[in-house]
């Protein structure tokens, strides 16, 4: 008897386990692990991840698999491991690892059908199941009775294809052809026998005698300025005949990337990129930290690293943070690689990331570019895995399985047996750390390509502008420079940093703040719809005339965003044309790159943005770049607050100055004697992380230990904070004297949703049994979280305290 051990998909900790079913005689040669099937479970049918096959059970009573959904497997057994490893790692279900490596498409109901490929003749049974036709619906098999390894077997000879159509929605996407279905003097006959009124069939017939080849369907609707009605009345004359032919939906068109050469290295490049080829070669795993000043060549570096595993016939994954996966990110891989580079980022719709995972899936590409989730891309020979802006907090993932991909992606390095390369001009500390230590290997990149300078940075201190009476929230030395940069021709970058009209909305006679009735939360204003949102749980309700505390009509808005700066800018600056780039103006889908677009066309003057304008973007007219708020980071009750600043500084100052012409940066701040502020306007980071590790070991912050929080919620405050604390005692219990357990204390926005949020943090530096210890302690509280809407949640890399 074959059995398959399957994880079913039923999110829920008592189920975390694999179930032992038993394999149809009709699926026993087909079946393999990483296929999805479908499995009774309970009174109902649920799909499931086969991880492994045996012949033996300890249960006597098994019930039969039901469907096999995949002919050939959606994960691989690495990743398959991988996905056992995660879940461990990050104390999450073994179900929810599995769904975070696969596109959304995979994840909903489903149909399935086959489609034939080739004009080849196929086994009888095969031939009789289609029947002339070339879509098949996939339950046909089962009442055809043909076998399910033919069926496997022709896919693998590339005669056959599955398809699933998800919720009746194709997620493939078919254009119509139309081509003559009669020799060219029949067409004529049929031209002259048709009136003299059926003036659109007569000039179709025209164009298929004059070219008798297949037409896409719109495009000659488009050309004739016609209607389908004229197609369709020679389509039943039998004059014309349609087909239907996939394609892939590319978010980019190949041909428009213009093709790059590899250029020469300078010194300090070949310096950082010799070793990395070593490994390559000798097909071993190290950590590379590539430690690059902005406009240093970290990009060529990894292209030229690439080329090497292309050329080896393996495959490369490269990481950037969602913000800059720009255009012009693309623009440099496609450019080099063309087509055999897949895209992979949350600005594509469905059906294009399904048919990018189905590219690299069925190994039609090498190289996979994307954010987070790329790192799940199911190649099975992988040569290099490269992430660039390594220090960048999109890298970890906020929801189950909290993962980092830094982490993810040296696990696959060491399965794979090939080099890691972090990339940054500002590392974390914890990556940096273990590069002086010797964990990773650190190259340093101290030059731009270009020999040119780091743009001259000037620090104005806000408090002195206030004094001298200058209420704006632009200092004279800024508004002097960007009226320069105008008169020059030149453009100007200006980052805030956060977004929204205002930050919050106050009375100025009782003080009363308008807060979220939903979360212990500031509203914040957004002046298009004149209402006030809460950025945790989108409630909404209109900005008020009076206050609702003490009525009176001295409500005024305090702080600044984006919409509010670009109003101020136009008052102050006329004649300056301004683009602005935040969440609110990027939401659509092609947003981002038609405003980046316009400011590369030189469009507008000043690109006035949020954080997604600091990292990636390369204008060689960008001369100015003018940081508004700099402090605005440091006062969050976050101990990377510090870091997070310095990064953002380090990373917006290099936007200026890439190309000819030099270039200047205005930090604008209230307080600039703080470190993370002075020595990002001198580009020390060696200095900056010398006083940031001091302060790190003085309070105990990593990377001199390790943390992990538990935060628990619930709708009853009395509950939430009990829960915690019996938590907190529990794990005194299991943990060795130097670690420490802060807490429970209420998290920093203590409601968010109507749930109150109480919070533990553990410090320590060497708990082998922590992961175990922490799920002994939580499943005490199983039914609690089951039949209580009690939520416990753990991360064992915490990046958000908030």
């Amino acid at each position: 008897m074959m059995i398959a051990n399957v994880i079913v998909d039923v999110p829920a900790i008592p189920i975390n386990q694999t179930f032992d079913y038993r394999i149809p005689e009709r699926f026993q040669e087909v079946l393999q692990p990483g296929m999805r099937v479908i499995v009774p479970f309970g009174p109902r049918k649920v799909m499931g991840f086969v991880t492994g096959k045996t012949s033996k059970s300890s249960y006597d009573k098994l019930k039969d698999i039901a469907d096999v959904l995949d002919l050939t497997p959606v994960l691989t057994s690495e990743l398959l491991d991988l996905g056992r490893w995660l879940a461990e790692d990050t104390l999450s279900l073994y179900i929810t690892a599995f769904q975070a490596m696969l596109p959304q498409v995979l994840k909903a109901n489903y149909k399935k059908e086959l489609e034939r490929l080739s004009e080849a003749p196929l086994p009888e049974e095969l031939e009789s199941l289609f029947a002339g036709r070339d879509f098949v619906p996939y339950v046909e098999i089962e009442t055809s009775g043909v076998h399910y390894n033919q069926v496997q077997k022709a896919i693998q000879d590339g005669d056959v294809t599955v398809h699933y159509l998800v919720k009746s929605r194709v997620t493939r996407k078919l254009v119509t052809y139309i081509k003559p279905s009669r020799d060219v003097h029949l067409l004529e006959e049929a031209y002259r026998d048709l009136s003299n009124r059926a003036k659109k069939q007569k000039e179709l017939l025209a164009y298929f005698i004059e070219r008798p080849d297949e037409t896409e369907l719109s495009a000659l609707l488009k050309k004739f300025g016609t209607t389908r009605s004229a197609v369709n009345s020679l389509i039943d004359k039998q004059l014309l005949e349609t087909s239907q032919k996939e394609i892939y939906r590319n978010p980019y068109d190949d041909q428009a990337f213009e093709q790059t050469e590899a250029l020469k290295l300078t010194e300090q490049q070949e310096l950082a990129i010799e070793p990395i080829k070593q490994d390559i070669r000798e097909n071993h795993h190290n950590v590379f930290l590539v430690h690059g000043v902005t406009g240093s060549g970290k990009t060529e570096i990894y292209l030229q690293a690439i080329q090497d595993v292309i050329a080896k016939g393996q495959e490369a994954i490269v990481l950037v943070p969602e913000i800059s996966l720009t255009p012009q990110m693309v623009r440099r891989f496609k450019g080099r690689f063309g087509s055999s580079v897949a895209v992979m980022h949350s600005a594509l719709s469905n059906g294009e990331k399904y048919d990018e995972w189905r590219r690299i899936h069925q190994k039609e590409v090498q190289v996979v570019v994307g954010a987070r989730s790329a790192i799940f891309a199911p190649f099975e020979n992988i040569g290099i895995i490269i992430i660039d802006e390594e220090h960048e907090n999109s890298y970890k993932q906020e929801d189950q399985p909290r993962y980092h991909a830094r982490d993810v992606a040296i696990r696959r390095g060491q399965n794979h047996q090939c080099p890691v390369i972090l990339g940054s001009a500002t590392p974390s500390l914890e990556s940096y750390a273990r590069a002086q230590k010797g964990v990773y290997k650190l190259s340093t990149l101290s030059k731009r390509t270009n020999d040119k300078a780091m743009p001259h940075v000037e620090i104005v201190d806000m408090r002195n502008e206030l004094h001298a009476g200058n209420r704006s929230m632009f200092s004279r030395s800024l508004k002097e420079k960007v009226e320069q940069c105008l008169s020059r021709g030149e453009q100007t970058v200006l980052l805030l940093n956060r977004r929204g009209y205002s930050t919050f909305v106050m009375c100025r006679e009782c003080g009363h703040v308008k807060e979220c009735p939903h979360c212990d939360i500031a509203l914040t204003f957004h002046k298009n719809s004149n209402q006030l949102k809460c950025h945790y749980c989108a409630y909404e309700e209109p900005m008020p005339t009076y206050c609702p505390s003490c009525s009176s009509d001295l409500i005024r808005f305090f702080g600044t965003g984006t919409q509010r700066i670009e109003e101020a800018l136009t008052k102050l600056i006329p004649e300056a044309r301004v683009l602005r780039m935040d969440v609110d103006t990027t939401r659509r889908k092609g947003a981002h790159e038609k405003l980046l677009n316009q400011f590369a066309n030189k469009e507008a003057d000043i690109l006035l943005g949020t954080q997604m304008i600091a990292k990636g973007l390369d204008f060689e007219n960008v001369t100015l770049v003018g940081v508004l708020t700099a402090d605005s980071m440091l006062h969050l009750p976050d101990f990377r607050s510090a870091e997070k600043t310095f990064q953002l500084l380090t990373q917006v100052s290099g936007r200026a100055g890439r190309h000819d012409l030099p270039g200047e940066v205005i930090v604008q701040t209230y307080t600039p004697e703080h470190y993370s502020i002075e020595l990002a306007s001198q580009y020390d980071y060696e200095k900056f992380y010398q006083n940031e590790m001091r302060v790190r070991k003085k309070f105990q912050y990593p990377p001199f230990v390790f943390l992990a929080l538990i935060t628990v919620s619930h709708q009853n405050h009395v509950t939430a904070a009990q829960t915690a604390q019996r938590i907190a005692k529990g794990l005194w219990n299991h943990i060795q004297t130097e670690t420490v357990v802060l807490g429970p204390t209420p998290s920093p926005i203590p409601r968010i949703k109507d749930r109150y949020r109480y919070q533990c943090m553990v410090k320590y530096k060497q708990e082998p049994n922590l992961r175990a210890s922490i799920q002994q302690v939580i499943r005490q509280f199983d039914d609690q979280v089951r039949k209580d809407d009690l939520q416990i949640t753990v991360d064992m890399q915490p990046y958000q305290l908030i």
